[in-house]
């Protein structure tokens, strides 16, 4: 009788712990009461809010801001002397690091200090199933990669959620292609965080590394959204940037290796949130590219007037 108490005990501990905690759609199989992206906002009302992440961005609708000059990235090409904290969070695979590259310009009204890098993905076992969060005129690709950044005269993310403008995030889509042997030195440790809570240093890698070639950086959407995932605070300042880092099939498909939790759970797969709903709020786009893609053309009249509206300043 002692028995069955214990084990009716344990059950009922199990299922109030998941029932307070948020979990992606793919992981409701083998945690059925936790809360799926549909029902976050029944642990932070925030991920209700107006201002969510991520969206679809639809480039006809975007409006050109002449003010999106290039960002300047300073720091990103130094590898720094200490190593980067890798870790597997039970919702994605993080990098944290002691050095702090910065980003300012590009209509960011202050420098932010970039303080973690992580990751959303999709599914290795369906080839090219895309797991990014965010979208272009309904197109995802197979992962993004997130950069988070705080104001630079602010302590830590907490003291950031503060602020109106505290946290800027930069992201980048992730496409199947070509081998990325920079991503190399990250890739071959996720073996080393295959389950949850697990940590271990690497050496740390220019932020650069994971970015696009410096001269496909100018091309970016600028809009205020959400973190995206709960507490899902708002107001955060996102860069979505056009053109995407490259990874081979191979590559893309070691993500997949991690866990949401111990050795006997699920494979971490589809750990993105669904596209929110954009309501009254616009996207901007930086407009410098010297080819417009077809949905842009008619994007060229504001263009000039502001090239125009500049000269005679």
């Amino acid at each position: 009788m002692e028995l069955l108490f214990l084990v009716l005990l344990s059950l009922h501990i199990l299922k109030t712990e998941a029932q307070g905690h948020w979990c992606y759609q793919s992981q409701k199989y083998e945690l059925p009461h936790c809360e799926e992206p549909r029902k976050w906002h029944l642990i932070n009302t925030t991920c209700k809010g107006n201002k969510q992440s991520p969206i679809n961005i639809i480039t006809k609708n975007v409006i050109y801001d002449c003010s999106l000059e290039p960002l300047n990235f300073e720091g990103y090409n130094i590898k720094g002397s200490s190593k980067w904290n890798l870790e597997n969070n039970g919702h994605t695979v993080k990098a944290t690091f002691s050095t702090s590259p910065k980003i300012g310009g590009g209509g960011l009204r202050r420098k932010y200090k970039a303080i973690e890098v992580h990751f959303h993905w999709g599914d290795r076992d369906i080839p090219y199933l895309p797991g990014s969060e965010h979208s272009i005129d309904g197109e995802k690709a197979a992962m993004e990669l997130h950069i988070v950044h705080i104001r630079e005269d602010l302590s830590d993310i907490t003291e950031a959620k503060k602020n109106e403008d505290g946290v800027a995030v930069l992201a980048f889509f992730i496409e199947v292609g070509d081998e990325n042997k920079k991503y190399a030195t990250l890739i071959n440790e996720l073996e080393n965080v295959k389950y949850k809570g697990k940590m271990i240093q690497m050496a740390p890698l220019p932020l650069n590394a994971l970015l696009p070639h410096e001269e496909d950086l100018a091309r970016y959407y600028r809009y205020t959204g959400s973190l995206t995932t709960p507490d899902c605070h708002e107001d955060v300042i996102w860069t979505v940037f056009e053109k995407p880092v490259q990874l081979s099939f191979v590559q893309v498909s070691q993500f997949s290796v991690v866990h949401f939790g111990d050795k006997n759970s699920t494979l971490m797969t589809e750990n993105f949130r669904p596209v929110q709903p954009l309501n009254d709020r616009s996207v901007y786009w930086s407009g410098a590219s010297p080819l417009l893609p077809p949905a842009k053309v008619l994007m060229l009249v504001p263009v000039l007037t502001c090239v125009l509206s500049s000269l005679f300043q």
